[in-house]
């Protein structure tokens, strides 16, 4: 029986062990859902959104009556004293003080009439500016798709080189010990010991640098993610997450105009100019008359219980006709043109700058597909040339020389097959993003 109980408890020991390791692991999507939900630009950049929708709220508000309630009371006292006569006609100075109390209660107002369009300008004005905002919040969180992605696949990269490592110093420590038993038994020359300890250094000292290169890596991605660098994680580099770039890319034309329809900072720089040309709207008000009328209710009394009982009105309109402003309305003008100006050579040249970027990780993607194909066929090349060198040398036909340049040459296939898997990874994201087409709704 207690047999039983220590086998249940082994048990469910590896269960809750297994439960915890499982819970360890950390995908490329739980990555970019963590960088989207804790990367401090981010909030910065979504709290800021507030005053945004706030400017929005006050532009609309112009539109609105204003209304103020304005209550007073007033006390008043006076000492002194008063002349008087009496019966004999003598002068008496009699003691004489009095109070006075008021009581006033008012309510005014005024509405805007007529500004010169100023206020429908300037609500126009704000919303280009929050939606503006938001695009730049989404390009934002692009970019920490991109970059997040670069660091995922970067440890994905390195934690592939340090095991393809340990598989590399196993087996020179084993062709180390073979080739000293061949010398013992004169199969072997000095000079194969000596290359192949040489060699076995070598491939310990990559080791050792594959292995920084990927506790480096980690610490990156955790600090990235604002997560404990203390704790670690399974790196998988899963395909839920995984994009499809477009099969018919040949057109750039059409990319282009993908790119220009979907990238969130050209649209964003487009409304930036609609908001420069509204700011320019509201300048050229200050050239037109402006109507505001006007409201207003008093009611005032000596006593508390007597308010409302004599009550005063009044409504009136006030126009105001600009004549001459010592050139302040000029300069606005002059200031609201020359920011469309920039605005619009801002706009040309990101237009350009989207085309390069398009361009750019197109070549970029199309390259890495190619290098990606080449690099797994001359891995397996070089990795059947090898085998049949080291058996070869093992047999006696073949020098260790003979097994060793065959044997670089697989290494050196084993790298560039690692890196470029990983870059064509990091390419498509890189044109996705290029092209504007990165989900973030995550």
């Amino acid at each position: 029986m207690k047999q039983i109980n220590k086998i249940f408890i082994l048990i469910f020991s590896l269960i809750f062990i297994l439960d915890i390791h499982a819970q360890e692991k950390m995908t490329l999507s739980n990555a970019i859902s963590i960088a989207l939900h804790q990367n401090t630009s981010i909030v910065k950049s979504f709290n800021s959104l507030e005053t945004n929708s706030a400017d929005l709220k006050n532009a609309y508000g112009n539109l609105l009556p204003s209304l103020n309630i304005n209550g007073t009371w007033n006390w008043q006292k006076n000492s002194g004293s008063q002349t008087s006569f009496d019966t004999l006609g003598r002068t008496i100075n009699l003691p004489h003080t009095s109070n006075s109390r008021s009581y006033n209660l008012s309510a005014s107002g005024n509405l805007t009439l007529f500004d010169g369009l100023s206020t429908f300008s300037n609500i126009s004005m704000q919303k280009n500016n929050l939606q503006s905002a938001k695009y730049d919040l989404d390009k934002l969180r692009q970019d920490v798709i991109l970059q997040t992605v670069n660091l995922f696949v970067t440890i994905v990269n390195d934690e592939k080189i340090l095991k393809f490592q340990q598989e590399d110093l196993k087996y020179n420590n084993d062709l180390s010990s073979k080739i000293n038993e061949m010398f013992n038994l004169r199969m072997a020359v000095n000079s194969d010991v000596y290359s192949q300890e040489y060699q076995t250094s070598n491939s310990q000292f990559a080791y050792l640098q594959a292995k920084v290169n990927f506790e480096k890596a980690k610490l990156a991605i955790l600090a990235y993610l604002s997560k404990d660098v203390a704790y670690d994680y399974d790196y998988i580099l899963d395909s839920t997450y995984a994009y499809t770039v477009k099969k018919n890319i040949s057109n750039l034309d059409s990319l282009y105009q993908v790119g220009l329809n979907n990238r969130r900072d050209y649209q964003s720089q487009k409304l930036k100019l609609a908001s420069a040309e509204n700011g320019l709207t509201i300048a050229r008000s200050g050239l037109l008359p402006s109507l505001t009328g006007n409201y207003s209710y008093t009611t005032s009394s000596p006593a508390p219980q007597n308010l409302f009982k004599s009550d005063n009105y009044s409504v009136g309109l006030s126009l105001n006709v600009p004549i001459f402003s010592h050139w302040s309305t000029e300069f606005a003008i002059e200031s609201a043109e020359v920011l469309i100006d920039n605005t619009k050579e801002d706009l040309n040249a990101l237009e350009r700058q989207v085309k390069s970027d398009v361009k750019s990780a197109l070549l970029d993607f199309q390259t890495a597909s190619q290098q990606r194909d080449v690099t797994k066929s001359a891995l397996q090349s070089a990795k059947e040339t090898w085998e049949i060198k080291r058996d070869s040398y093992l047999l006696g036909t073949a020098t260790y020389i003979d097994q060793q340049l065959a044997y670089r040459d697989y290494v050196q296939a084993s790298n560039n097959d690692i890196a470029a898997q990983s870059n064509f990874v990091f390419k498509q994201f890189g044109l996705l993003s290029a092209l504007g087409q990165l989900n973030t709704a995550n």
